[in-house]
């Protein structure tokens, strides 16, 4: 994973304080709520308030001067699919049948919000710049809600964080998804990220959060076994890093799969995912709109009956069927245009460390959604699928000798 004539990246202080905020604002509810006592409803408006703050903070300094045009963006298949994913799911409000027009409006322009700050951030400065900022903020916010995890009491079934909001899917996916991007600038040369890792590593497998671990496991394998740059040597202490990490583990995972296997309910259980599965493809049959056109946006949260003991799904816990679910076939075709351009992007890369790094995270993305999603954005966030098809187009125009389309 080395990389020659890279030199340090000075920081963009508005890039890493974006990062720093899209890690630390899965936060903003369980603060709001545990410290503050107010609403979830009041915490989540704190949250898209100061995203929308952030928007403006960005087009402020966005003024003047550009580094590139909206429509050299627009040459990029990725960012164009996310153009698509953002108005159908705008169109579906329509017919949405979700528990709050109004509610589900502002989430979705708080995806806007999300997106429209990185495109006015690559607009402003170089690809290189504000990749490399944004990452560095997302990564030490992430050690911050890590070392949060660490301190809050656990949950009874021996988890990290709070089930209601902040629970252990979100804390063990922000610290994957940090080490990729930590992975990354240390292939780029740009600062020493190991123990970072090593603590975002541990508190993953401390997290518990079965299907992000076999996730991260199986993209990290490929990444360890498919980098050629990596030095024999170096791949075997790397395994036996990893097995000497699940022995230490171990005990806790007997303890964690006797209470999961006895006290858990059927819906919380893997197989009781199944129940939910079933569910998603008998309401798309109901009626030949679903199956076309889907149930809309945000229309499964206090929409969909509880499962099992009273277990209120948060979304369909299939990225596949959740789109499915939401906007019926036409959904599934954006899911597949959305990652099959970033794949094809990935494609087109010269053989090296970068292009099995984003291969890595592309596999990861793949296996967790098989039993888990997001019920507005997808699992490889809108903002980063811009950012990362930028940042793509920037390595391949590197690799070439010439200038990217936008850089």
């Amino acid at each position: 994973m080395n990389a020659e004539n890279v030199t340090y990246v000075e920081v963009n202080g508005i890039a890493f304080t974006v990062g720093f905020f899209f890690s630390f604002r899965l936060s903003v509810v369980l603060l709001s709520v545990r410290l503050l006592g107010v609403e979830p409803s009041t915490g989540a408006a704190l949250s898209l308030g100061l995203d929308l703050l952030l928007l403006g903070l960005v087009c402020f300094g966005a003024l003047g001067a550009t580094h590139s045009t909206f429509r050299s963006m627009l040459r990029l298949s990725s960012i164009r699919w996310v153009l698509v994913f953002l108005t159908l799911s705008c169109s579906s409000l329509v017919w949405s049948e979700t528990a709050s027009v109004t509610d589900s409006t502002a989430y979705w322009f708080g995806l806007v919000a999300d997106v429209a700050i990185v495109v006015l951030l690559l607009r402003s400065d170089s690809t290189t710049s504000v990749s490399h900022s944004l990452m560095k903020g997302f990564i030490w916010s992430t050690c911050c809600l890590a070392i949060v995890a660490w301190i809050m009491p656990i949950q009874s079934d021996l988890r990290l964080g709070d089930e209601q909001f902040f629970n252990t899917n979100q804390i063990g996916n922000l610290c994957a998804f940090a080490v990729f991007l930590a992975q990354y600038l240390m292939s780029r040369k740009d600062g020493k990220w190991r123990v970072v890792i090593l603590f975002l590593v541990i508190t993953l497998f401390r997290s518990l959060s079965k299907t992000t671990i076999v996730a991260f496991l199986m993209s990290e394998s490929y990444l360890i076994i498919a980098d050629k740059a990596i030095s024999r040597k170096t791949k075997i202490l790397l395994m036996a890093s990893a097995g000497l990490l699940i022995l230490a583990f171990w005990g806790l995972f007997e303890a964690y799969y006797d209470i999961y296997t006895t006290a858990g309910t059927q819906a919380e259980t893997l197989t009781g995912r199944t129940a939910i599965w079933l569910y998603v493809l008998n309401a798309v049959f109901d009626h030949p709109w679903n199956l076309w056109i889907g149930h809309g946006f945000d229309s499964w949260w206090k929409v969909v009956p509880p499962f099992g003991d009273q277990f209120e799904a948060r979304h369909a816990e299939n990225e596949l069927l959740q789109q499915f679910y939401a906007y019926g076939v036409i959904g599934v075709c954006m899911l597949i245009g959305v990652y099959g351009s970033l794949w094809r992007q990935i494609r087109l890369l010269p053989r090296s460390s970068v292009k099995v790094m984003f291969f890595s995270i592309l596999l990861y993305i793949v296996v967790r959604g098989i039993a888990v999603a997001e019920p507005f954005d997808l699992l490889l966030p809108l903002w980063a699928i811009v950012l990362m098809s930028a940042l793509i187009n920037c390595e391949g125009a590197r690799a070439k000798g010439n200038e990217a389309i936008f850089f």
